[in-house]
This record gives C-alpha cells, sequence and structure tokens, in this order.
C-alpha cells in the first residue's frame, strides 16, 4: 500500500485495500470476505486523517457488492472485478466527500469528483485488471488446503 500510495495521478491515489478485497470477496470458496473488510476498514481507518468508520464503511459496502455479484449473476469475473471495484471506488469516495462536507471542510464536490475520484478509479481499475488471477490462485491454494487436512 505505501507504494501504491507514491504514485498520484491528479489527486488521486490507488486503493490497494479496496481491489485487494474486491478481488478476494469476489472468489466463490471465500468465507473470510467480511473479516478482512473490518480488518482492512479499521487498518485503513486508523492510519488516515478520516473518521475510521469512513473507510470501513466503503469496504463493508464493497465486500456486500461482491458478494452479492457471487451469488446472483456469476457469469464474467473480469466484468465483475471492474463492476465492484468501480462501484467500491466510487462509493468509498462519496462516503468520505459528504462526511468532510458535514465536518465543514470547504470543498467543492465536482472539483473533488474530477481531481481525486476519476484518477482514483482509474489507478484502482488498472491494479484490478493482475488483481483478480492473483487472489483467485490464492483462494485455490489456501481454500483446497483447508479441505485435505
Amino acid at each position: 500500500m505505501a507504494i501504491a500510495s507514491r504514485v498520484p495521478i491528479l489527486g488521486g491515489y490507488a486503493d490497494l485495500m479496496l481491489v485487494a478485497l474486491a478481488a478476494w470477496s469476489l472468489q466463490k470458496r471465500v468465507e473470510t470476505a467480511w473479516h478482512w473488510a473490518i480488518f482492512g476498514g479499521l487498518l485503513v481507518g486508523w492510519t488516515s486523517a478520516l473518521p475510521w468508520v469512513v473507510p470501513l464503511s466503503g469496504y463493508l459496502l464493497t465486500v456486500a457488492f461482491a458478494r452479492l455479484l457471487v451469488r446472483s449473476i456469476w457469469q464474467a469475473p473480469l466484468l465483475g472485478i471492474f463492476a465492484v471495484v468501480f462501484a467500491g471506488t466510487l462509493g468509498g469516495h462519496i462516503i468520505a466527500i459528504l462526511t468532510l462536507r458535514l465536518f465543514g471542510s470547504p470543498l467543492v464536490i465536482s472539483d473533488a469528483l474530477s481531481t481525486v475520484t476519476l484518477p482514483s478509479l482509474f489507478l484502482n481499475l488498472l491494479l484490478a485488471l493482475p488483481a483478480y488471477p492473483i487472489f483467485r490462485d490464492l483462494a485455490v491454494w489456501v481454500y483446497d488446503i483447508e479441505v485435505e487436512e
């Protein structure tokens, strides 16, 4: 996460935690997606300047959407990862922008969306492409070991 946050485009940064949660949650056999969303949300909330509830709620919504896709319309995994990362990035940024506005930040929503959210969305979608096969292989490796024991 530290390396990816050092590669900005305009004001946007990649959110590796979101991409990893999306890729992990889209695996059919994974049962620990909610645990990782809580852990990741608390960890990112602890290290960011935003209230801890903001990243936690964004990650929980991302995992909820991913698990909904797995249960209902699971036909195109590549399309699924792009949809989940897109919705998760957009949802997380909207929650953060509304929270900052609620706390009195003189933030112009259209500027925040165009300067921070769109570049972050581009970076997250770019990272989602290699993340899905990596986490698919990891899920197969982890859950095959548990089945054999």
